[in-house]
């Protein structure tokens, strides 16, 4: 029934999706003893090949399921009546009728594409949603940062507006200790309205402040529509009764302030070059008066008034900290330091909670507070999660900007976060860029549209043996109570829905499941387990698709008495649990990349709410554990310690994850941390290999480049090593490739060689970078330099500066090393 090695990258090359065990146990006990999550990394909208999904989207609704707590839609796993023109649902097991237009035309040799085998995964463009329109873009800027930073941050916005399609909206927003929202549609001269930075401000009043009042006739201004005129005649002004309009202040607002990028470029560029730093003076002993909050309320504000359910992002372009108004991390004095991980872990940091729930109540869906007073004004915030609208933060200074306690709002909204240093840089430069991408020319029906997505919502359906635990990644829940949600929550559980917001090619969520068959009932042979994933979609085109992936899988009963194995083996007995003879389809199916990966996400979930040393031990814990039930040993030898090559790498990735900068404080800021944290829940299984354990390449005269160990052993000064942490690129000169580039020998034509040593790690770095959002920071150093701690950090300490002899560099840590990790990892998993 099952094969012996699994390929374990195949659903996600074919389906978008990842699995930790291939194999299912088939009983919660068994389960349990796995340790490891039970899940699935899943990619929504990764573009697949050709012969796994069709090339472009079916133009028609999708056939569901008729049962109220199922609808499933029709996909290949389907059992099929030709005869009578039926259709089995593989989760819910009822009969369902085709519609006519089925019926008349479906058979064994012409089936519709979502029945086609190969077809798990289909895309429905939906002709019932009404399209919503081109997309709408508010760049909110921070016109409290210097001339210079000012100077090229205008130069990337005037760029990036050269990219957008002609058709799509925008709006310009600047703040400072003021809010100034720019009415690009007035032509002459630049206008703006100036708000005060000092408070929150929801739809109705953002209404009334910009004169965006109901009038008559599609006059701009304020107040309510003129009371009829007498009979016979004409309304004041000057308009027939019959010919009177009022225009709604939502069709104010895209009139007056968010404009199609044809008609109102040259009125953002000329803006834009008119930029100057905010004019409030600011005293010596105090920080600089900037309202982020309160122009990201205004800014939520306008695009609830005018694109209530259209896709659109609001552009934060941040400076630095925001000290007045809502939202508001430190006070202006410098006397008052930003606040440190010690602070926010002994509650100490008087501002961080408010800033954190005001930036949550512009998340929620639905204020708990619905009635009191200012709840108005927090509904109408809270439009930036309900109607499609993705809030980005662009934070580029040298001291925190807010990023931790912003974080949940752009987690909510599926939003994109950059930190960088300054905006100069090309971590944000080119980073702003690829926000834009678009597809390949040559991709059908897509070609040259851009990548993104908005208001996107995932629902997961599974078979009855099973129930999903949560999620954890840009998403939040829409509480949907459906059966086959487990009791058990991981991440955001509770549910098996959940707004993912904006969304791209790249953003993966992963998905945990909870099995629930009771060990007293074994499943039948040949049993098979269902999951679909639903990805409701607006595309950047307007219109709304529907994205579905149907998984299917075996189930593993294990043998009776197997359990019993499971005891210290009796002289004679030949190795631990039978695992030498016959190992169980279960442990040969076991993706341990994923399996890392799932494991990273739920112990940087549970940072959040636990200490770290806490969330050490558990991870500590599971490692042992998932080591006494997989590994093969003789009970209470370590030297007998083995894992097969499908766990073999696994406490590789534990011993690195412990080490990162997830789990590890030290030497990063909370916003830095909830930077990390929030890259490393969004990405790939890939992407968040490389940011849990870098890799690195070894370049020398003895041949091409070759991968090296992460380990100080690979640091000779004859050697160049190219490093990857996901989010810097680092090339490391050895001592004596440094002295010959000192002494230009690379450009003597003799020594041509060294010129092509030395270039080929730049090449290759740059290639990295070409693909990677955010861009990592590029780092070129030499050994024994200040740069060189970039590399060093990230290496196994196999020789540091308490060891004798041996070769390599020295690592100045107190961490123990792989191999001391390992010795004491293999004397406690076969403890009996």
């Amino acid at each position: 029934m099952q094969q012996e090695h699994w390929d374990c990258s195949y659903t996600e090359e074919t389906a978008g999706a990842r699995l930790s065990f291939h194999v299912w146990p088939s009983s919660r006990l068994e389960a349990t003893r796995c340790v490891a999550p039970i899940g699935a990394l899943y990619t929504p909208l990764k573009k697949l090949p050709p012969a796994c999904a069709p090339p472009t989207a079916l133009q028609y609704d999708p056939i569901r399921c008729s049962t109220a707590t199922c609808h499933a839609v029709l996909n290949p796993y389907c059992q099929v009546d030709f005869r009578t023109k039926l259709w089995v649902c593989p989760f819910c097991l009822t009969r369902n009728h085709f519609p006519p237009h089925y019926a008349e035309n479906i058979s064994e040799n012409n089936l519709p594409a979502e029945l086609i085998p190969q077809f798990a995964t289909c895309e429905y463009e939906l002709p019932s949603v009404p399209p919503a329109g081109p997309p709408a873009f508010v760049f909110c800027i921070d016109t409290c940062a210097p001339v210079e930073e000012l100077a090229e941050l205008a130069d990337s916005i005037q760029q990036i507006l050269n990219l957008l399609p002609e058709d799509s909206l925008v709006g310009l927003i600047t703040f400072g200790t003021n809010v100034q929202v720019h009415e690009i549609g007035f032509s002459g001269l630049p206008k703006s309205y100036v708000i005060r930075g000092n408070k929150e401000y929801g739809t109705a009043k953002v209404s009334q402040l910009l004169g965006c009042a109901p009038v008559a006739g599609g006059r701009g201004g304020g107040g309510a529509p003129p009371p009829p005129a007498p009979p016979g005649q004409q309304q004041p002004n000057g308009m027939p009764p019959q010919q009177q309009t009022y225009e709604s202040p939502g069709q104010q607002v895209l009139r007056r302030f968010l404009l199609p990028v044809s008609e109102c470029s040259m009125t953002v560029e000329s803006i834009l070059e008119d930029l100057r730093k905010d004019p409030w003076p600011v005293p010596s002993d105090k920080r600089v008066a900037r309202c982020t909050g309160s122009a990201m309320s205004v800014a939520t504000s306008l695009l609830d008034l005018a694109l209530p359910r259209s896709g659109a992002r609001l552009m934060m372009f941040v400076g630095g900290p925001c000290t007045s108004g809502p939202g508001a991390i430190v006070n202006r004095l410098k006397t008052e330091d930003m606040r440190s991980h010690a602070d926010i872990s002994r509650n100490a940091e008087p501002l961080h909670k408010p800033a954190c729930e005001f930036y949550a109540s512009l998340a929620k869906r639905n204020h708990p507070a619905a009635g009191k007073k200012g709840s108005s004004t927090q509904a109408a915030a809270n439009a930036s999660a309900t109607s499609s609208h993705v809030v980005d933060v662009f934070a580029c200074s040298l001291d925190q900007v807010g990023m931790l306690e912003m974080a949940e709002l752009v987690e909510a909204t599926g939003g994109q976060m950059v930190l960088g240093d300054s905006f100069g840089q090309s971590v944000f430069k080119e980073s702003l860029r690829r926000v834009f991408r678009t597809f390949e020319p040559d991709v059908p029906e897509d070609g040259g549209k851009m990548q993104m997505a908005f208001g996107a919502t995932l629902e997961v359906l599974t078979s009855r043996e099973f129930k999903v635990s949560g999620a954890i990644g840009p998403v939040t829940s829409l509480g949907k109570k459906s059966p086959n949600v487990s009791d058990l929550e991981v991440g955001k559980g509770g549910t098996n829905a959940w707004s993912l917001g904006g969304i791209d090619p790249g953003t993966t969520v992963a998905i945990y499941f909870d099995i629930t068959n009771p060990g007293t009932s074994p499943l039948p042979e040949g049993k098979r387990r269902f999951i679909q994933f639903l990805t409701k979609y607006q595309h950047a085109n307007g219109r709304t698709r529907l994205r579905t992936t149907t998984l299917c899988g075996p189930w593993y009963n294990p043998p009776p008495g197997e359990d019993d194995k499971r005891a210290p083996p009796q002289p004679g007995v030949n190795g631990y649990n039978g695992n030498m003879e016959q190992p169980s389809p279960v442990k040969m199916s076991f993706d341990q990349e994923a399996a890392a990966v799932l494991l990273a996400r739920v112990a940087v979930n549970r940072t959040g709410s636990e200490d770290v040393a806490d969330v050490l031990r558990w991870v500590d814990r599971s490692l042992i554990r998932l080591c006494s039930k997989f590994a093969d040993y003789v009970p209470d030898d370590p030297n007998s310690f083995r894992l097969i090559p499908e766990f073999s790498l696994f406490p590789q990735f534990v011993f690195h994850l412990r080490r990162s900068q997830f789990l590890q404080l030290f030497n990063s800021s909370p916003d830095e941390a909830a930077y990390y944290r929030y890259i490393l829940n969004r990405e790939n299984t890939t992407n968040s290999l490389v940011m849990i354990q870098p890799t690195l390449l070894s370049y020398s005269f003895n041949g091409p480049p070759q991968p090296a160990l992460l380990d100080s052993q690979s640091v000779r000064p004859d050697t160049i090593l190219l490093l990857d942490t996901f989010f810097h690129v680092v090339v490391f000169h050895g001592e004596t490739c440094a002295a010959w580039r000192e002494q230009r020998y690379h450009e003597q034509e003799e020594h041509a060689a060294f010129r092509d040593l030395l270039e080929a790690p730049q090449a290759d770095a740059q290639t990295i970078m070409d693909n990677r959002f955010p861009v990592p920071r590029y780092i070129v150093c030499d050994q024994h330099k200040s740069e060189a701690r970039f590399l060093m950090a990230k290496l196994n300490p196999s020789q540091t500066h308490n060891s004798e002899g041996g070769g390599g560099a020295q690592v100045f840590t107190d961490d123990v090393s792989l191999r001391v990790f390992m010795e004491h990892l293999m004397k406690l998993a076969v403890q009996t």
